[in-house]
C-alpha cells in the first residue's frame, strides 16, 4: 500500500516556488539603508536635510518604497569621472548653508 503522506511545505523560502514569495513593497530605514549601501544614520540625515529619497510616514513608522530608493540612487549614475550625469545625489548635509 503506497504511503499517503501529505505534501510538505518547503522548510526555507528559497526552496519554494519563486513566484509565490511575497516581496516587500516598503522597507524600514535600516533595510532601506542596506539596500542603498549606506548606514541607517546617513539615511536619517538625508531625510532630515531633504537630500534623500522620497519616504512615507505610515503611522509612526518611516518607510521607503523600493522603486523610490532605486530612482534616487539612479540620479547619481555616471559612466566616467568626466560624465556630468543627469543630476546630483547631495551629501547628507544642509544645502545652501555656508559653514
Amino acid at each position: 500500500m503506497p504511503s499517503a503522506e501529505p505534501a510538505t511545505r518547503p522548510r526555507y523560502p528559497a526552496q519554494a516556488d519563486p513566484t509565490l514569495i511575497v516581496r516587500p513593497r516598503y522597507l524600514k530605514t535600516p533595510d532601506a539603508a542596506i539596500h542603498l549601501g549606506l548606514s541607517p544614520r546617513t539615511l536619517e540625515k538625508h531625510r532630515c536635510f531633504g537630500t534623500g529619497p522620497v519616504y512615507r510616514r505610515l503611522g509612526g513608522r518611516i518607510v521607503y518604497a523600493i522603486d523610490d530608493l532605486d530612482a534616487w540612487a539612479a540620479i547619481g549614475t555616471r559612466r566616467s569621472t568626466s560624465d556630468p550625469g543627469s543630476g546630483t545625489v547631495h551629501p547628507a548635509k544642509r544645502i545652501g548653508t555656508e559653514s
